[in-house]
């Protein structure tokens, strides 16, 4: 469509239906009543003065703005959803060393160390990975280290309080075991001294219990000392090769004439070389404390036997006296200090209470077995030695 004045184009900016204009162009709309249509109609105004005006469909060009939109739309949801993939990819990426690293530091709390930290990474994070890392093992370390002094420590205070015990305990038994032979030390010295008899014989008698006495606190106390030394480890045990055979027979003899007060019979094993490895002072001790005890407590008349049993790599010397059966709830506390089983009997015979605890503890030294039963008549008390150490 072409016009030939400005006049013209005038008149179609002046209609209701501009739509928009320039400088050398108008837009605006018509409607076609019979098409039930519209258009949009740009009209140019040229160089030479003409007018030129271009018409398109209007459904045209929603469509194209309808399909346009949607696209667009379309286009940019995916565009979110991608962007939140991406952004929940990246924050799982930064956060994760992070939330490990909270879990690891919450089990920290717990005293738990043995979770670590598996930073890869050489940033900023993965320093702070590797420094709670080293920070865990330390405090592992530490806690180890603070846990082994408490017991230690603990140990300590038990052990202390333990030896105070026992002191006091010691020193309990101790006066009470002498203040018997004081007693008669003091009574029968002050007899001596005011001179209740001129008999000789009665003098004799006196200076006798005196001497009897005095003989008894000097073993009680050489006991001590030994048993001492063996229960706080001060008496190293040295082992050697030597005959038990002929360190049984050499007790025997020196306790001969306490054999023949009591009116047993010995039996003693052949006189033939049986080879032990052990510390010969310590068994010398356990060997005459086993026969003074069955000495001391054998049934008159009686008989005390002193056996061999061969057992694998060991051989258990077993010393055996008839008489009366210890009661069987008496049995483990035979071994504790000053513990008699018949306090009447021992004073009479001279036992103190100690000679078992030195065979407990020289056993427990050596770290062998040791023990009493009761038997058929009587009772028999045993210990085991090496024959053996390859």
């Amino acid at each position: 469509m072409m016009f030939d004045s400005l006049n013209a184009m005038t008149k179609l900016i002046q209609n209701p239906n501009f739509l928009e204009s320039g400088k050398n162009y108008v837009i605006e709309i018509h409607q076609d009543d019979r098409m039930k249509t519209g258009y949009y109609d740009l009209t140019g105004y040229l160089s030479n003065g003409y007018l030129i005006v271009i018409r398109t469909s209007m459904d045209s060009i929603n469509t194209s703005a309808r399909f346009t939109n949607r696209t667009f739309l379309y286009f940019s949801l995916a565009i979110l959803v991608l962007a939140a993939i991406v952004i929940s990819c990246i924050s799982r990426y930064f956060s994760k060393p992070i939330h490990d690293m909270a879990i690891v530091a919450k089990r920290m709390s717990n005293l738990d160390f043995d979770a670590k930290v598996q930073v890869k990474s050489k940033d900023e994070v993965g320093e702070l990975g590797e420094s709670m890392n080293v920070l865990s093992t330390k405090l592992e370390r530490t806690i180890s280290e603070l846990k082994t002094a408490n017991s230690a420590l603990h140990h300590d205070i038990e052990q202390k309080t333990q030896i105070d015990e026992m002191r006091k305990e010691f020193l309990s038994h101790v006066s009470h075991e002498l203040k018997t032979p004081i007693a008669l030390v003091q009574g029968y010295a002050e007899g001596l001294k005011e001179s209740i008899s001129d008999d000789p014989q009665s003098m004799e008698f006196y200076c006798d219990v005196i001497i009897d006495e005095a003989n008894k606190m000097n073993n009680m106390v050489k006991k001590l000392l030994s048993l001492n030394e063996l229960e706080f480890g001060q008496e190293q045990a040295q082992v050697t090769r030597f005959d038990i055979s002929e360190l049984i027979h050499n007790i025997c003899s020196s306790s001969n004439i306490l054999l023949e007060e009591s009116g047993a019979e010995l039996i003693l094993p052949p006189k033939e070389p049986v080879y032990v490895w052990s510390d010969e002072f310590l068994i010398e001790e356990v060997a005459t404390n086993y026969l003074t005890n069955a000495i001391h407590y054998v049934s008159k008349p009686g008989k005390i036997e002193i056996r061999f049993v061969q057992l694998e790599k060991e051989l258990q010397v077993v010393v055996y006296n008839t008489g009366n059966q210890i009661p069987e709830e008496e049995l483990n506390k035979l071994w504790i200090k000053f513990y008699k089983v018949d306090k009447a009997r021992t004073r009479e015979y001279g036992g103190s209470g100690i000679g078992l605890s030195i065979v407990a503890a020289a056993m427990e030294a050596l770290g062998k077995s040791y023990g009493v039963r009761n038997v058929k008549d009587g009772v028999e008390f045993y210990f085991n030695l090496d024959t053996d150490i390859s």
